[in-house]
C-alpha cells in the first residue's frame, strides 16, 4: 500500500515549499535524531547567552481573516489570509502578520521579537513598506469607514481589512503574486502596496548590550547598556549571585530599576572566588509595530511573523558575567547573521592572558583587551549545534535552526540539504507542529508524520534484521 494511500494529503488552501522539502525535513530530523543516539554519553555544554531580548510569545492561531489567491506558474491556489494572535511570556498579546507565506505554521509554536537582520528582512529591500503598511491599516487604523474611503474601497469588515492588509505586506515580504479574494479587500490592498513608502526599522522593546561581560575580580565589570521602549526597567541580580556581587550605576550604588541608556554593571568584590553570574531585565510596554518574530527551539521552522499590534506585554533580557583573579577571562555571544548565512560568534577577552579556543575545527586566539567575530556558516533551514572549547576544559554551545529566507529568497523554494550544515552536529530540526490549516500553514502535517512512522518502522526492522543475522536467525 502507498504512503499516499495510508496518509492521504489534504489541501487546506496553503502554499508549502514543496514535498521535496517535506521529505528532506524528515530525512535531516532522522539524521539528527540518529547523531542523538549516537553522542550518548558526551558532555553536555552550556547554552551561550542569547543576544536578543524582548517578547516571546506562543502562537495562538489565525483570528481575523478572509480569502485571497496565490498565482503562480502551476496554478492558482485560495489562502486564508489575514491577523494572527500571540500570547505573550508573563502577560500581553500581539497581533502579528505573516512575512514567510511558503513556510508552514506549528501551533502553539514559540517566538522570540527579533532584528530584521535575523530575519528573512534583512536583505528585502522593501522592508520599510511593509512597516508603513502596518502603520497605515488595519488594526493600526481602527476608523474602517475612513480607511475604505482613502482606498476607494467601499466597505471594510474587519475580515477584509486585515485580507488587504496582509496580501500587500505579502507583496513585498515575499513577492508573490497575490490578490484578495474580496473585491474591497483588494482595493485596499492595491491602494497600501501603491502608497507605501520606507521607514526605519523599529527599535527593540527591550535588549542590553553586550548580553555578556567579564574580567578580574575586584572591579566594577561592564558596562551594560539598556536599550528600551519602556520609562522604567526593573533590574534584578541572578538569585544565586555569590554573595558581595551587586548590580549597580556608573556611580557605584546598587540598581534596581533603569531606563533607556542606562549602563550597569556587576560590582565583583576582592577575592571573590573565581565564577559568574548574570542580571535580568523587565518591563512592561508595547512592542513597537514592525518588529520581527521568528520561531525559537523546535519551532524555529515556524513561518516568520512581524507585528501589527501589541497590548502592554512584557519584555525581558538578561546579561552574564564571568570573573577570575587572573588568566584568560573569556565573554561568548552568538547572534545569527541572515546577511552572511551564518552565527556570529563574538569573544572578547579582558583577562591577563590570550584566550585560546577552537571553533569549528579551527584554532583561534583573542589578545588580552581585545575581542574578535567569527562567522560559522550555516546552511539555510539547517539545525546548527556550534561548540567553542578552549583551554582547561572551557565549552560553551549553543543551538538553533538558521531561517533567514523565503522561498522566493532562496531561488523558487528549494528544499535544503538533508545533511546537517557542516557547522552542526546534533540540534533540532522542530517539525513538531500540526497544521493550522490557515496562512501559510501546513496541510500536509499527516504525511509527515506519517513518514516519519514509515522511516521508524523501516529503521526498526533494518536493526532487527541486522541482529538475526549476527545471530544466524533468519528473517522472517
Amino acid at each position: 500500500m502507498s504512503l499516499r494511500a495510508i496518509f492521504p494529503l489534504r489541501s487546506h488552501g496553503t502554499l508549502l515549499r514543496g514535498p521535496r522539502r517535506l521529505a528532506a525535513v524528515i530525512v535531516a530530523s532522522g539524521l539528527v535524531a540518529a547523531g542523538a543516539i549516537s553522542a550518548t554519553g558526551t558532555a553536555t555544554a552550556d547554552e551561550a547567552t542569547p543576544a536578543h531580548g524582548g517578547a516571546t510569545a506562543t502562537l495562538g492561531g489565525l483570528k481575523i481573516s478572509d480569502q485571497a489567491v496565490v498565482h503562480s506558474d502551476e496554478g492558482d491556489q485560495r489562502v486564508s489570509a489575514g491577523l494572527f494572535e500571540m500570547s505573550v511570556d508573563n502577560g500581553g498579546t500581539l497581533q502579528t502578520y505573516c512575512i514567510d507565506i511558503h513556510n508552514p505554521t506549528q501551533r502553539q509554536a514559540k517566538y522570540q521579537e527579533v532584528p530584521w537582520s535575523a530575519s528573512s528582512l534583512h536583505n528585502n529591500a522593501d522592508a520599510g513598506k511593509i512597516r508603513w503598511v502596518l502603520q497605515n491599516s488595519y488594526p493600526q487604523v481602527g476608523d474602517l469607514a475612513a480607511l475604505a474611503s482613502k482606498a476607494g474601497a467601499g466597505k471594510l469588515t474587519e475580515k477584509t481589512a486585515a485580507a488587504g492588509t496582509q496580501v500587500a505586506i505579502w507583496r513585498f515580504s515575499d513577492h508573490v503574486k497575490v490578490d484578495a479574494i474580496d473585491p474591497a479587500a483588494e482595493k485596499l490592498a492595491d491602494y497600501l502596496q501603491q502608497s507605501a513608502r520606507n521607514v526605519a526599522e523599529p527599535k527593540a522593546s527591550l535588549t542590553l548590550d553586550p548580553p555578556a561581560v567579564s574580567g578580574k575580580s575586584g572591579s566594577k565589570l561592564g558596562p551594560v547598556t539598556v536599550h528600551t521602549n519602556a520609562d522604567s526597567v526593573t533590574v534584578s541580580p541572578a538569585s544565586d549571585a555569590p554573595s558581595g556581587v551587586k548590580v549597580v550605576g556608573k556611580d557605584g550604588k546598587p540598581v534596581t530599576s533603569a531606563a533607556d541608556g542606562t549602563q550597569l554593571f556587576f560590582d565583583v568584590p576582592t577575592g571573590a572566588e573565581d565564577g559568574s553570574t548574570s542580571l535580568t531585565a523587565q518591563a512592561a510596554t508595547k512592542v513597537p509595530v514592525g518588529r520581527a518574530f521568528t520561531g525559537i527551539g523546535e519551532h524555529a521552522r515556524s513561518q516568520t511573523q512581524i507585528l501589527a499590534g501589541s497590548s502592554e506585554s512584557t519584555v525581558s533580557a538578561a546579561a552574564a558575567v564571568s570573573w577570575k583573579k587572573q588568566g584568560a577571562i573569556p565573554a561568548i555571544t552568538a547572534e545569527k547573521n541572515c546577511a552572511k548565512g551564518g552565527v556570529d560568534v563574538t569573544v572578547s577577552n579582558e583577562g591577563d592572558a590570550a584566550f585560546r579556543f577552537q571553533l569549528s575545527g579551527k584554532d583561534h586566539e583573542t589578545a588580552p583587551g581585545t575581542s574578535q567575530t567569527v562567522t560559522v556558516p550555516v546552511a539555510e533551514d539547517q539545525p546548527y549545534d556550534i561548540t567553542i572549547k578552549g583551554e582547561g576544559d572551557f565549552r560553551k554551545s549553543f543551538s538553533g535552526v538558521l531561517d533567514c529566507k523565503t522561498a522566493g529568497g532562496s531561488g523558487g523554494g528549494e528544499p535544503p540539504s538533508p545533511q546537517p550544515s557542516p557547522a552542526s552536529v546534533g540540534g533540532s530540526t522542530g517539525g513538531h507542529g500540526t497544521d493550522l490549516a490557515e496562512t501559510g500553514s501546513s496541510g500536509a502535517t499527516p504525511v509527515i508524520a506519517g513518514i516519519a512512522v514509515v522511516l521508524v518502522a523501516v529503521g526498526g526492522g533494518a536493526v532487527l534484521l541486522l541482529r538475526r543475522k549476527r545471530n544466524g536467525t533468519p528473517a522472517q
